[in-house]
């Protein structure tokens, strides 16, 4: 880790340590009560409860579980969808107008048809996310499908590469960084998909406890809630950041040893 890193990351710390003064320090004196704006060391005392008392880390599990298996689910449909129409324009202009008006139709409106048909399950809260994940990543492949080098297509045709060598060795390695990018946008949109989908009909999960506690009035709780769901989401992103830097390194130096 270099110098500029560290410097980076000291004055990221310096801001948060500035804010968190602020907040705790600041409304108490403009007369803010503590009900409406509860400082941090209230929201952090809350936290320690709802972890002991209220079973947090359960209800977070439960969240987390619904976020990775509507990221995974959504991201690989939307992926196949976009390689698919990607590569068959016509098919592409036989669907679009349908996507377009699935992807105009607000995704969170259908959380409570997906209660209504599926119960207060797990099920309507993954199938939100799906919704909300997989535009995102349709979008970016198609587009890197679109945009693609036909000079690389015509010179793998030209020794005599099947339809699906020229997918695989061409059109896929050089769509991954398009893919990575939806990816990053669709991990933090999934955590937003799924809180609809808890707030609408759930019995369990981080979006129930916001429900709960906003009913009881107690701010400091849904604070720390929305801290839990903010560092679920945080953790999903750096996951996505990771993964591409392993793959997108790994196939570099592939091909680095391939030349």
């Amino acid at each position: 880790m270099n110098r500029d890193t560290l410097t980076t990351y000291g004055w990221s710390l310096a801001v948060l340590l500035v804010f968190g003064l602020v907040w705790e320090l600041v409304p108490g004196r403009l007369g803010v009560p503590a009900f409406v704006l509860p400082p941090p060391s209230h929201v952090w005392a809350e936290f320690l409860r709802l972890w002991a008392a209220e079973r947090l880390l359960w209800h977070a599990g439960i969240t987390a579980f619904e976020v990775v298996v509507g990221v995974v689910l959504g991201s690989l449909l939307g992926a196949v969808i976009g390689y698919a129409l990607g590569m068959s324009p016509k098919v592409e202009a036989v669907l679009s107008p349908y996507l377009l008006a699935l992807q105009i139709a607000p995704k969170v409106a259908f959380a409570p048809l997906f209660v209504m048909w599926l119960g207060y399950t797990i099920y309507p809260k993954i199938l939100v996310a799906i919704l909300i994940v997989f535009f995102p990543v349709l979008i970016n492949v198609l587009s890197a499908m679109r945009t693609m080098d036909g000079d690389l297509i015509n010179l793998a045709r030209s020794f005599s590469a099947t339809r699906w060598q020229v997918f695989r060795m061409v059109e896929f390695p050089t769509t991954l960084p398009p893919l990575f990018s939806g990816l990053r946008i669709a991990s933090t949109l999934a955590v937003i998909g799924v809180v609809v989908g808890e707030l609408v009909g759930g019995n369990m999960g981080l979006g129930y406890l916001l429900v709960f506690f906003e009913g009881q009035g107690n701010t400091a709780g849904v604070f720390g809630v929305i801290g839990a769901l903010t560092l679920i989401g945080i953790l999903a992103y750096y996951a996505v950041v990771l993964a591409e830097a392993r793959v997108l390194h790994y196939l570099a130096s592939a091909e680095r040893s391939g030349s």
